[in-house]
C-alpha cells in the first residue's frame, strides 16, 4: 500500500522560525510549504493520516539537522516532531489528530505574512552529471512563484484538487519541489509510492498503482520504460491507471519517439477523456519548471514555451542555442560559492544554464522549443569535427528501441563516434542480440547520410547495469555521463581496441 500524505492544516507554534533543511535523501521539508497549505485553503484531511516520519527515504541522518552557514548565519532550530525521520521521534496519532482539531489563529497569518519571500528555505544538491554537485539555495519566493505559474498553464487544478502516485525522490527538485507543491497549494492528495524504476522495485509501483488511480503522472523516461510493457500486457491495470488521468508528464530527458507513440496509443485506448502527453524544462535553480508544453499536440522531445512570468534568452553557441532563463522562480545563488554564483549569471541577469535547444518549427515560436543537449556534453574527434552527443544519443535509442536501456556516446579526440550500450536485459545478450544491434546502428548510420557526425563506428554493450550506489544514475533515473566515464575507464579503452573481440562495428 503506498503511503498517503494530503494537504491539511499547521497551526500556530508547531513550526519554529527555522533555517533551511540540508536536503540528502528524501527529508521532510521546512516551513514553505505550510505557506502553501494556507494559501490553498485545504480541508484537513479525512482520507487518511499522514505518518510523516514515514516519508523519509533510506538514510536520514542529519536529516531534520540545521545549519548556519556565512551567506545564511541563522541559528539551527531544535528537532521537531513534525519534521522527523526514521529512526526518530515519530508523531502519533494524538498527536496528528489534536494537529488538525486545533483552530486556526491569527498568530497563524501573522506568522505567514512575516516571512521574507527572499530567504532561502533549502538546499537541492545538483546532481553533478557534467560538474561537482552545488548547493541552490532555494526561497520561499522561487518555489510560491512557480506554483502559480503551473496554476496558470494548468488551470482545472484549481477546480480539481491533483492525486499523485509518486516515487520521484525529494532529494531531486522534480519530486520535492515540484510535486510535493503542487499537492500542498492546490490541496491535494500525494501517494508515496516506496518503489522505483529498477527492475527489483518496479513491482511495487505497479502493486501502488493498482490501488491508486492518479489524476497527474509525473514520471521520468526510465520509469516509462517499465511502465509501458506493463500497461500494455494488463489492460485492467490500464484502465485503473487512465481511468482519471489528466496529464502524463514527462520530464529529466526526452522521451524516445518510439515510447511517446505507445504512450499515447495506450492512453487512446484506455483513458475515458483524452489525455495529453506533456512535458517541460527545468533545474534546479528554476525551483524546477521555466517551460512547459501547453499544446496538446506538441510533439515527442518538445520542451514547449516559457511558463508565465519566465524570460528566456537563446544565445548562439558552437552552432547550438544556448538557452538562459531570468524570472521570479530563478534561485539567488549557490550555498558558499561566490565565484561560481557570479559566473552563473550574464550581464543582464540571466542564468547561464549551459543546455542548448532547438526550435521545434523554426518558422512557428509558437510551436516551442525542444531539448538539443548539454554543451559540455559535446565534444570533438580528432578531425575537429563537432560531435552533438544529445541527438547521437536520440537516434541511436530510437534506432535500437527495446533492446537497449541506455546509451553513452563517447570519441573526444579519438577517430570516431563510439556507444557504451546499456541492454535493456542483460541475460538477453547472445550473438543473434549482438547481430541485430549491428545491423540497427548500420540502418541509423545510413539514414543519416553516412558522415563521422551523425554516425556510429563501434559499440561495447556493458552488462553491468549502471550503478546508483556509484553515481552512475542519479535520483531521477537518467544517467550521470560524468560518473559512468570516470568509473568505466577500461570500458572505454576496450572500444577503442580495434582487436577487442567484443567491440560491435556496424
Amino acid at each position: 500500500m503506498p503511503r498517503c500524505w494530503r494537504a491539511g492544516w499547521v497551526p500556530a507554534g508547531r513550526w519554529r522560525s527555522s533555517p533551511a533543511i540540508r536536503c540528502g535523501t528524501r527529508c521532510w521539508p521546512s516551513r514553505p510549504w505550510r505557506w502553501a497549505c494556507r494559501r490553498r485553503r485545504s480541508p484537513p484531511p479525512t482520507r487518511c493520516r499522514a505518518q510523516i516520519w514515514a516519508s523519509c527515504g533510506r538514510s536520514c541522518d542529519g536529516c531534520a539537522r540545521g545549519w548556519s552557514s556565512p551567506r545564511w548565519p541563522h541559528p539551527s532550530p531544535a528537532p521537531s516532531p513534525w519534521r522527523s525521520c526514521a529512526g526518530s521521534r515519530r508523531s502519533s496519532g494524538a498527536d496528528w489528530d489534536a494537529l488538525l482539531a486545533a483552530p486556526e489563529t491569527p498568530a497563524v497569518q501573522a506568522a505567514i505574512e512575516a516571512l521574507d519571500p527572499a530567504r532561502p528555505v533549502r538546499v537541492l544538491f545538483t546532481s553533478g552529471s557534467t560538474g561537482l554537485p552545488k548547493g541552490v539555495l532555494t526561497t520561499h519566493r522561487m518555489m510560491a512563484a512557480n506554483q502559480q505559474q503551473l496554476a496558470q498553464v494548468w488551470p482545472f487544478l484549481e477546480r480539481e484538487p491533483p492525486v499523485l502516485l509518486d516515487w520521484l525522490p525529494w532529494s531531486h527538485v522534480f519530486g520535492g519541489s515540484q510535486n510535493l507543491n503542487l499537492a500542498l497549494r492546490f490541496g491535494g492528495t500525494l501517494w508515496i509510492d516506496a518503489g522505483r524504476p529498477v527492475p527489483d522495485a518496479f513491482e511495487r509501483t505497479l502493486a501502488n498503482l493498482r490501488e491508486v488511480a492518479p489524476t497527474l503522472r509525473f514520471d521520468v523516461p526510465r520509469g516509462w520504460a517499465l511502465l509501458l510493457p506493463a500497461l500494455e500486457a494488463d489492460a485492467a491495470l490500464a484502465a485503473h491507471a487512465f481511468s482519471r488521468l489528466r496529464i502524463a508528464f514527462n520530464a529529466g530527458a526526452a522521451l524516445p519517439e518510439a515510447q511517446f507513440r505507445r504512450l499515447r496509443a495506450l492512453a487512446a485506448r484506455h483513458a475515458p477523456r483524452p489525455v495529453p502527453i506533456l512535458s517541460g524544462w527545468g533545474l534546479t535553480e528554476t525551483a524546477p519548471a521555466a517551460t512547459n508544453t501547453h499544446r496538446e499536440d506538441a510533439p515527442p522531445g518538445s520542451i514547449g514555451t516559457p511558463l508565465p512570468g519566465v524570460e528566456l534568452k537563446l544565445l548562439p553557441v558552437d552552432g547550438k542555442l544556448e538557452i538562459r532563463v531570468r524570472g521570479p522562480n530563478l534561485f539567488p545563488g549557490y550555498l558558499d560559492e561566490p565565484e561560481q554564483t557570479s559566473a552563473a549569471f550574464d550581464e543582464q541577469g540571466f542564468f547561464r544554464t549551459g543546455d542548448a535547444v532547438a526550435w521545434v518549427e523554426e518558422r512557428d515560436p509558437n510551436a516551442g522549443l525542444r531539448f538539443d543537449g548539454r554543451l559540455a556534453e559535446d565534444f570533438k574527434l580528432s578531425s575537429g569535427t563537432k560531435i552533438h552527443a544529445q541527438e547521437v544519443r536520440l537516434r541511436a535509442l530510437a534506432a535500437l528501441g527495446p533492446m537497449a536501456r541506455d546509451v553513452v556516446v563517447v570519441g573526444s579526440d579519438r577517430d570516431d563516434v563510439g556507444l557504451l550500450v546499456f541492454p535493456a536485459d542483460p541475460a538477453a545478450v547472445d550473438a543473434a542480440w549482438r547481430d541485430r544491434l549491428a545491423d540497427a546502428l548500420r540502418a541509423m548510420n545510413a539514414a543519416g547520410g553516412g558522415g563521422s557526425s551523425r554516425s556510429v563506428a563501434r559499440a561495447l554493450v556493458l552488462k553491468e547495469p549502471p550503478s546508483l550506489d556509484a553515481g552512475e544514475v542519479t535520483d531521477k533515473g537518467s544517467l550521470n555521463m560524468r560518473a559512468i566515464l570516470a568509473r568505466r575507464v577500461a570500458a572505454l579503452a576496450r572500444l577503442y581496441d580495434d582487436d577487442d573481440p567484443e567491440v560491435i562495428t556496424p
